[in-house]
């Protein structure tokens, strides 16, 4: 099973030309991936440089249910464009979604296509989507790559309005980094576009089409550098406006009014932050500054990270709490029930309070009351104080008189005893192991180390593609287990784990031989797993079976993972 995130949403644009086919240019049929990529934009408007034509090779005659190296299973054709096509497909060895380019061997491209994708795939950054096959086969070429069905294109987002100035910072930063450190192995996208940016469900910023979108249509640049930090600008300023910043519509998003010129964000649209509005004038090809602004423009995204890193940092807006309604007091508590409604603009009478009692009757009635108080508060006390007496003397008696019969029937509960833990070693029967080096800091007692997993890309349960991971610990001599605490590094919907009385350290041995003591899941950092009674057992397998999915980290990327702080067993 790969060990990372591998669905993608990546498809191939139609530069301005409807497909031949009515479903190519519908949503997905899974309704999670909708969005299509199509361009709406010149080069001009892109700033890319010049497209090479096709040769007159024919695009391949596939179908949906066609497959591919008896592997790559095709769903939906999403585009068939200048003698190529892209589809929707499910690669059937890990049953996982999957985006598929195929293209004539004899294509005038394919050459380069092959080279982009190699090149592309040996960056391995979590930031793009993968490329994860590119073959010649059969007098054809196909590029196999990430399918993401929780991501969302910047054009789908941009639908109901401009990005939050978080948002739009979180993006520019993410977007220019990740841009930066493909240029270092030198590659370059030179189609930087909002269909091109994608946003997981986790809130991470992921490019698509990287190097392989512009090989396919033949774009190239003596500028690659400029040309993708102007792309940048252009999306930030987007972000910031809902306004594709040149003069044609693109992307369905309207292009700036004609024969204005290229207008900074904030005299387009009110609100716009003054920094992000800065920073996009300098990624855009306008030398960096309007006659107020005097910033040196941004010609490479390594540029505009460290002007990224200058800024003030944005953070995210303060949730905002809806305060609970007023408290309504009946019309029962208000003292009118069973009274007539008042008319309204009638002034209600006041109603005079009874005079207190200062008559001769009245102050004898109070004298009275007093004395009968103090002798009730009397005589209370006096019973109280005897009934506490009799009880001291009882218990004297009982304990006096304390036998057999009262020993057997007052039996204290057994203490709970925590069971040192003398070694450990991996279980991985099926040859796949994580890390078993990390397993002896699971017992300890430092909360901030940890064994962890590797990342997966279906759960939380793990099967079928891997039955679980684990780890099996020495109790030094046969003990009685009664319960196990799980120390946990990532929480979520859901994590199992089951205990398991084993025979030895192996990390081969069947699982069928074990007995099994107990399981249990939860969504927490915490896992508490009881046995109904004591199991005798001197090695115990924590068998983990389904993990939380978490976004990428400093030793993993994002997937279905999990990762034991600590272990304590009990008896």
């Amino acid at each position: 099973m790969a060990e990372r995130s591998t669905a993608a949403v990546d498809v191939a644009d139609n530069s301005g030309d409807e497909p031949l086919t009515a479903q190519a240019d519908q949503s997905t049929a899974d309704g999670v991936a909708k969005n299509r990529e199509r361009d709406t934009d010149s080069d001009e408007a892109q700033g890319s440089g010049g497209t090479e034509h096709p040769g007159k090779a024919s695009p391949p005659e596939l179908h949906s249910g066609h497959k591919l190296a008896r592997r790559y299973r095709l769903e939906e054709c999403v585009t068939r464009l200048d003698g190529f096509s892209s589809w929707r497909a499910v690669d059937e060895k890990l049953r996982r979604a999957v985006g598929v380019h195929v293209l004539p061997a004899d294509h005038a491209r394919a050459r380069s296509v092959l080279a982009a994708a190699r090149s592309s795939a040996l960056l391995g950054d979590p930031r793009f989507v993968q490329v994860l096959d590119a073959v010649e086969e059969n007098d054809l070429v196909y590029v196999v790559h990430e399918w993401l069905p929780d991501a969302t294109e910047l054009t789908t987002l941009l639908a109901s309005g401009p990005l939050e100035p978080h948002d739009a910072y979180q993006m520019v930063s993410q977007i220019s980094s990740a841009m930066a450190a493909a240029h270092r192995e030198g590659l370059s996208h030179l189609r930087l576009n909002p269909n091109a940016v994608l946003r997981t469900s986790t809130g991470q910023w992921r490019i698509r089409g990287l190097a392989v979108n512009a090989a396919l249509r033949g774009i190239t640049s003596d500028t690659p550098q400029r040309t993708d930090t102007e792309a940048i600008g252009a999306l930030l300023y987007t972000a910031l406006t809902q306004r594709w910043p040149y003069e044609n519509d693109a992307y369905g998003l309207s292009g700036l009014p004609k024969d204005v010129g290229l207008i900074a964000p904030d005299q387009v649209r009110a609100g716009v932050h003054r920094g992000l509005s800065e920073l996009a004038m300098r990624a855009l090809a306008n030398d960096g500054a309007t006659a107020s602004r005097h910033e040196a423009a941004c010609t490479t995204p390594e540029e505009l990270v460290k002007a990224i890193g200058e800024m003030p940092r944005i953070r995210p807006p303060e949730p905002v709490f809806t305060a609970p309604p007023e408290y309504q007091r009946t019309t029962y508590q208000q003292g009118t029930y069973g009274r007539p409604a008042p008319h309204p603009g009638a002034t209600q009478p006041v109603p005079t309070p009874p005079p207190p009692l200062q008559s001769r009757t009245g102050r004898v009635l109070k004298w009275a009351v007093s004395a009968l108080l103090i002798a009730a508060l009397g005589l209370g006390s006096w019973q109280l104080a005897d009934v506490l007496m009799n009880q001291d003397k009882s218990d004297d008696t009982k304990k006096t008189q304390t036998t057999d019969d009262g020993d057997k029937n007052s039996a204290s509960p057994k203490p709970v005893i925590t069971l040192k833990i003398h070694g450990a070693a991996e279980y991985y029967p099926d040859g796949a192991a994580q890390h078993p080096q990390d397993v002896k800091l699971t017992y300890d007692n430092d909360s901030s180390t940890y064994w962890r997993s590797k990342s997966f890309t279906g759960g939380p349960v793990l099967a079928p593609y891997k039955q679980g991971v684990g780890i099996v610990y020495d109790l030094g001599s046969e003990q009685s287990l009664s319960a196990a605490s799980i120390g946990l590094l990532y929480g979520g919907n859901y994590t199992a784990a089951t205990l398991y009385a084993a025979d030895s350290l192996s990390s081969s041995a069947s699982l069928s031989s074990m007995t099994k003591i107990a399981d249990a899941k939860t969504t927490g950092k915490e896992l508490e797993i009881s046995a109904k009674t004591p199991v005798k057992t001197r090695y115990v397998l924590v068998w983990i079976t389904a993990a939380p999915y978490s976004g990428t980290d400093a030793y993993s990327g994002d997937g279905y993972k999990q990762a034991i702080t600590d272990v304590k067993f009990t008896g």
